[in-house]
C-alpha cells in the first residue's frame, strides 16, 4: 500500500512494541521449558539442594534453570531474532531459534564434558525440544497477526527504491504481491523522466538516493539494480547512510533463484556471485524418495480410516466408481494414471467440452478451473474443500510415481502445448502438493501456478519440502483457493 511522502513515519520505531513483547514472550517461554523440564524430572520438590556436582563445584538445579534461561534469552537476542527486518519472516525466525537454541545446548554439553559435571541427561532432553516448540509456536502466532496488521497497512516499513524504472517497477510489485513483508513503497529515485512508477512518486535521481531518504526518514532504502549508481556508487550510497538507522537493501536482480543456489565468493576484493546449476540428481534426491516412500506410507496409515469411510459415501451416494483415474505426465515425461477419489458426475468428462463454451473465459489458459462447477457432486464439493480426494494419490507416491511435493501433474493435452521453458516442470516428480497449493490453489492463474512449478523445479531442497508440508496443513485447514 502506497502512501504520500507526508505520511512517512517510522516504521521501525512502530515495531518496538511489537518487538518488546515478543522479547518478553519468549523470556517467559524459556523460563517455562527449564523450570517446567526441572519439575518434571525431579518433581516439585524434587532435587532443589544439588543439581550438578563435580570434583570443583556443585550447583542446584533451581539456579542451574534460572542461568540457563537467562543464556538461552540473551543468546536469542544476540543471533538478532528481535531484529526488525527479520519479523514476519517466517523461515529466517524460525531458523534462528533452532540455531540459538542448539547452540546454547551444545555449549552447556562441552562445558560439562570439560567440566566433569554431571547434567541429568533427561532434563536436557526435555527443555530443548519443548523449548524450541513453544518458541516456534508463539512466534507462528505472532507472525500471523503482524501480516494481518501490515496488510492493513500497519507496522510496515517505508522503503525508497532507487534505479532504472522497469527494474524498480518489478521490485514494486513484488514488495507489493507480499504486503505480509511489511515493505512499504513511498517513493523512487531514477534517473528516468517520468512522473512516477506504477503511482508511486519519482521523488529525485539515484545520486540524491541518501539524502532524500534521511530528509523523509524512511526505514528502508532498496536497490534495483546496483549497476546505475555507477562503480562505487553502492558503496558511497552506504557510507551516506551510516549512523542513520537506515537500512540499505539490494536485489541482486537474480529472479527464481533461491538463496542456497546463490553464493558470494570474493577475487581480488571483488565479490562475485556464483549461481549453481539446480541439482537433479545426488544423495538429496535419495533422502527426498525416502521422505516419500516413509510419508505416504504412514499417511496412508493414519487416514485408511477416514478414505474407507469416504469410499463408502460415495458408492452409495452416487453410485459408479468410487476412484477417478486419469492419464497424468510425469518425470521425464512419462505418463502414469493419477488416481484421486471421484468428486464429479461420472459423465463429467463428456460434459467438459460443453462447459468450456458456456463458461467462455472463465477457465481460460490450460487449467480449467470453475468455482461453481455444476460437474461436482455433493460429496464432491466437501471432500474437494479439504482436499480429501487427493489420498488416494499416496499409492501413487508409494509406487514411485509421484512426489509429496512437487509441480502439480499436468495432462498429456496440456504438455502438447507447452512452449518455451515450461517443460522444465518435467525435470522432477510431480507432487500431491507445491508452492501451486500454498500459495492459491484454484484460484491461481496458469501463468502463476507455471511460475511457482518452475521456481520449485529450479530450487527444490528437503528443507523446502517439509516446509512446504508444514504450509499445505495450514492451506487445507483454512481450504483456500479449493474448489
Amino acid at each position: 500500500m502506497a502512501r504520500t511522502v507526508e505520511d512517512v513515519g517510522s516504521g521501525r520505531a512502530a515495531l518496538r512494541p511489537f518487538r518488546t513483547f515478543l522479547a518478553l514472550t519468549d523470556l517467559v517461554i524459556v523460563v517455562w521449558a527449564t523450570f517446567g523440564a526441572q519439575v518434571v524430572r525431579f518433581g516439585i520438590d524434587g532435587r532443589t539442594d544439588v543439581a550438578a556436582t563435580s570434583a570443583y563445584f556443585s550447583v542446584s538445579y533451581t539456579s542451574f534453570s534460572l542461568v540457563l534461561a537467562a543464556v538461552w534469552w540473551l543468546t536469542l537476542r544476540f543471533h538478532g531474532a528481535y531484529d526488525a527486518h527479520l519479523l514476519g519472516h517466517g523461515a529466517g525466525e524460525y531458523r534462528i531459534i533452532a540455531v540459538a537454541s542448539l547452540r546454547v545446548f551444545a555449549v552447556v554439553a562441552m562445558l560439562a564434558f570439560a567440566l566433569q559435571v554431571d547434567v541429568a541427561r533427561g532434563y536436557i532432553l526435555l527443555a530443548l525440544p519443548a523449548g524450541i516448540a513453544i518458541l516456534w509456536a508463539a512466534r507462528r502466532v505472532a507472525r500471523t497477526w503482524l501480516g494481518r496488521r501490515r496488510v492493513e497497512g500497519d507496522l510496515c516499513h517505508d522503503v525508497l527504491l532507487v534505479g532504472e524504472a522497469y527494474t524498480v517497477q518489478h521490485l514494486a510489485e513484488t514488495f507489493a504481491t507480499v504486503p505480509q513483508a511489511g515493505y512499504r513503497v513511498i517513493g523512487v529515485c531514477t534517473s528516468a523522466s517520468t512522473p512516477g512508477v506504477d503511482g508511486i512518486p519519482v521523488l529525485g535521481a539515484e545520486r540524491e538516493a541518501a539524502r532524500l531518504a534521511i530528509e523523509l526518514g524512511v526505514d528502508v532504502v532498496a536497490c534495483a539494480d546496483a549497476h546505475t549508481l555507477g562503480t562505487g556508487g553502492l558503496r558511497r550510497l552506504g557510507w551516506a547512510l551510516e549512523g542513520s538507522g537506515i537500512e540499505l537493501v539490494v536485489s541482486p536482480g537474480l529472479t527464481e533463484v533461491a538463496g542456497p543456489r546463490v553464493l558470494t565468493r570474493p577475487v581480488a576484493g571483488l565479490p562475485l556471485l556464483h549461481v549453481e546449476a539446480p541439482k537433479f540428481d545426488g544423495p538429496e534426491l535419495v533422502l527426498k524418495s525416502t521422505i516419500d516412500w516413509c510419508g505416504a506410507l504412514v499417511l496412508l496409515l493414519l487416514f485408511s480410516p477416514l478414505m474407507l469411510v469416504v469410499a463408502t459415501l460415495i458408492k452409495l451416494t452416487n453410485g459408479g466408481p468410487v476412484f477417478f483415474r486419469q492419464q497424468r505426465v510425469g518425470l521425464d515425461s512419462s505418463t502414469f494414471m493419477m488416481t484421486k477419489f471421484r468428486s464429479m458426475a461420472v459423465d463429467a468428462e463428456a460434459r467438459l467440452a460443453d462447459l468450456r463454451d458456456e463458461t467462455g473465459d472463465e477457465g481460460a489458459g490450460l487449467l480449467f478451473k470453475l468455482r461453481d462447477d455444476p460437474r461436482v457432486t455433493r460429496i464432491g464439493r466437501f471432500i474437494r474443500r479439504y482436499s480429501i480426494d487427493e489420498l488416494p494419490q499416496l499409492f501413487d507416491v508409494l509406487a514411485g510415481k509421484m512426489s509429496l511435493v512437487g509441480p502439480r501433474p499436468p495432462l498429456p493435452s496440456e504438455v502438447a502445448q507447452y512452449e518455451g521453458d515450461v517443460g522444465r516442470r518435467l525435470l522432477v516428480k510431480p507432487g500431491m502438493t507445491g508452492l501451486w497449493q500454498v500459495n492459491g490453489r484454484s484460484d491461481l492463474s496458469w501463468d502463476e501456478a507455471i511460475r511457482f512449478d518452475l521456481y520449485y523445479v529450479e530450487n527444490w531442497s528437503v528443507a523446502q519440502d517439509l516446509i512446504i508440508l508444514w504450509r499445505t496443513m495450514h492451506a487445507v485447514l483454512a481450504s483456500r483457493g479449493a474448489y
